[in-house]
């Protein structure tokens, strides 16, 4: 099977590329320099409709596929990870879960401020003591008064401080495990909520992620998303999508890094010939491209199964372990291929590497995603 982009995939890819190239390149060392959360860039990419692509048409989106997602997600990246990542999270983890388990009034509640850009959507399922063991919360939520209470603490939320939306996992049974866990869209200005100083990072320093503690947070009971016990299922479907977008900013981040490595290899000259034509820079050139088509026609293949409606839980941990591992592999030999240059922090290939170590490790790590591939293969025989 060959995957080809349809006339408006090509469409949305030129127009995320000229946003990247325009708006988002110029500001990317200052983002990262300064650890400016980078509103201008997301209030750019809403009005252009970037927040929105899963969204509906009726809700106000653009009611695309997710593989015109990854398109979007890849391009940005290519030039700052942070900014992707911002944009990534909202639209996947943080939206789709309203637009896939909401219900209509929630629909119509939500979905249009998300896809405008007018709410900032997160996603509140890791804690401090339960990351890959997510079966196993400490929030609470508890009823009280036709709604819920709830109380305890997320860990490394990305766009808290900002989002004007939280979607939350808490244990509505307490010690029943995955079965005990209920899903529900929280307002961020809401009173029980209080958002900790955003963490310093080795990379993505633009990104906002920070502790979110619930105290006594009361959550009408029309805030709750599907029915109690369904909160792990929720989950585990939003973080499927969510390593689509998270296979395609390690793309972006690793074609960003080929690209300045093939720039730089036909400039620098050694021994009084560009560097390119030594077979040494030649071997890294091509095993990093070979990486990054790889990773990609991975990412644009799993998008599509999902989006032809198939399973595809096993796929898309297969492709964010791949695209996140060549994403830290091409980083590296891309600095390599540029020496003393690389490691200078005023050029972007040091930030690169740093933001591609995140990739490895958010949204499940990659030691996670083995164990899901095994098991998901192991269930199939």
């Amino acid at each position: 099977m060959e995957l080809a982009l349809s006339p408006e995939q090509e469409e949305i890819r030129r127009l995320a590329h000229d946003f990247a190239v325009k708006e988002v390149k110029p500001r990317a060392q200052a983002i990262d320099q300064d650890h400016e959360f980078p509103q201008d860039l997301v209030d750019k990419a809403s009005q252009l409709g970037l927040l929105g692509i899963l969204v509906p048409e009726e809700y106000g989106g653009a009611g695309l596929d997710h593989l015109s997602f990854a398109i979007v997600i890849e391009e940005i990246a290519r030039f700052c990870a942070s900014t992707a990542v911002i944009i990534d999270v909202h639209t996947s983890v943080g939206t789709e879960p309203i637009a896939l388990f909401g219900t209509a009034e929630q629909k119509r509640r939500w979905l249009p401020d998300l896809a405008s850009g007018k709410r900032l959507a997160a996603f509140a399922l890791t804690e401090a003591d339960a990351g890959s063991d997510a079966a196993h919360l400490k929030t609470t939520a508890t009823r009280r008064d036709g709604g819920y209470e709830l109380n305890g603490a997320k860990m490394f939320i990305t766009n808290a401080g900002h989002a004007g939306l939280y979607v939350v996992m808490a244990a509505t049974a307490p010690g029943k495990g995955a079965e005990g866990i209920s899903a529900f869209v929280v307002e961020g200005a809401n009173p029980g909520i209080t958002v900790g100083p955003p963490f310093e990072k080795m990379g993505l320093n633009g990104s906002a992620i920070s502790e979110v503690r619930f105290d006594r947070c009361q959550v009408p009971s029309t805030d709750r998303l599907g029915m109690e016990g369904d909160g792990f299922k929720v989950a585990m479907r939003a973080l499927d999508s969510g390593r689509i977008g998270i296979s395609a900013q390690a793309i972006g981040l690793a074609q960003g890094a080929l690209d300045d490595a093939l720039a730089y290899a036909r400039e620098r000259k050694q021994f009084g010939k560009p560097i390119g034509d030594f077979q040494t820079i030649q071997n890294k050139i091509a095993d990093m491209a070979v990486k990054v088509s790889a990773a990609r026609w991975l990412t644009w293949a799993t998008a599509a199964r999902c989006d032809r409606g198939e399973a595809f839980t096993k796929e898309a941990s297969m492709t964010k372990l791949f695209a996140t591992d060549s994403a830290m592999e091409v980083t590296l030999e891309a600095l390599q291929v540029l020496g003393g240059y690389g490691y200078l922090e005023e050029y972007p290939m040091a930030r690169r590497v740093r933001d591609a170590k995140a990739c490895q490790i958010y949204e499940g790590t990659n030691q996670i995603q083995r164990v899901v591939i095994a098991r998901e293969l192991l269930r199939a025989s």
